[in-house]
């Protein structure tokens, strides 16, 4: 009988979906190591905080990714900057801040957020590129009505997100407790039926699994996280303003496409999207250490962008075939 040896395959298709954004990270600390010494007696602490909205937001778009159909959320920047124009401007500017309720609302105006697109993209039925283009749109100036100028003033429990005066820095806490959450989601049915809807949607129907609600739901999560994030915007920039937040949608986009998340759906997860934002924050962190004009860095976003983009649709075609 002859035999078929299956060896590359199988390999290929065994390798985690985060590996190769977990080691690029790796080696972009050690260079980053080997131009700043600071960086390793501390530093990456500060670079952590300052990342921590992009690592979130890159969380945040993993959801609906996954969830497929082009699945893709333009409006998490805008909608960042819509939660924490609502949490500086709304609440604490009037002496609304306690902290149960100001993390409550964050989490109610995300998940409202992550709602309203996936009525439009699971129900209404308009493709996720435009509907959420719209809400982009919408969000940020919602947001730039509300809120004209930045304002800088916080409650004091607040700073507690930026505090790095620990073993590790406090941000770290809340980015493994959303990891923490997912992986107990990971655990659940919907986890089994987003990755079917994601890969198959007609298949998933006819199985049963219900399409809508699924994709709705995963709309309604990356709104949760969208508020999380806004949240720790806030807090990252000790205030708000209205014009940061579209800045990070493109850059979330990226992350997801460098953590070896299908663009497709149905493969990836929190860490490699973790992974792809800490990546693209170190890149920028070494560019400014370089003294790099800000054109060198928008380029570099650029060509990463396209680099992962097309790596992920090879890397998808490759298990496809496999």
């Amino acid at each position: 009988m002859t035999t078929v040896d299956l060896g590359p395959v199988r390999t290929a298709r065994q390798v985690p979906y985060f590996l190769p954004a977990l080691i690029a990270v790796v080696v972009m600390a050690v260079v980053t190591v080997t131009r700043s010494s600071e960086f390793i007696d501390g530093g990456w602490k500060l670079v952590l905080v300052y990342a921590s909205p992009l690592v979130l937001l890159a969380m945040a778009q993993t959801p609906v990714v996954l969830s497929g159909g082009g699945g893709l959320d333009l409006s998490v920047g805008p909608g960042a900057g819509l939660v924490s124009v609502v949490l500086a401007a709304g609440l604490i500017a009037n002496d609304i801040s306690v902290a149960w309720i100001v993390i409550l609302a964050a989490l109610a105006v995300g998940a409202a957020i992550g709602a309203l697109n996936g009525t439009l993209v699971a129900i209404v039925r308009i493709p996720p590129i435009i509907a959420t283009l719209a809400t982009y749109l919408v969000f940020a100036g919602i947001a730039t009505q509300v809120l004209s100028s930045p304002t800088g003033y916080l409650p004091a429990w607040m700073s507690w997100f930026t505090d790095v005066d620990g073993v590790v820095p406090n941000i770290l806490w809340v980015i493994l407790g959303v990891g923490g959450a997912w992986w107990l989601l990971s655990r659940t049915a919907y986890w089994r039926n987003l990755r079917m809807v994601g890969s198959n949607d007609r298949a998933a129907y006819t199985a049963g699994v219900p399409v809508t609600a699924v994709r709705f739901t995963a709309y309604v999560l990356t709104g949760a996280m969208v508020g999380i994030s806004g949240l720790v915007l806030t807090a990252v920039l000790g205030g708000a303003d209205a014009k940061v937040g579209p800045t990070y949608t493109l850059l979330a986009i990226a992350a997801v496409a460098l953590g070896g998340i299908s663009l497709a759906g149905g493969r990836g997860g929190l860490l490699g999207a973790a992974c792809g934002a800490a990546l693209l924050f170190l890149i920028q962190n070494y560019l400014t250490l370089t003294e790099a004009s800000s054109f060198v860095l928008q380029a570099a976003y650029g060509v990463v962008l396209v680099v992962a983009i097309v790596i992920n649709g090879a890397w998808d075609r490759k298990r496809k075939s496999s």
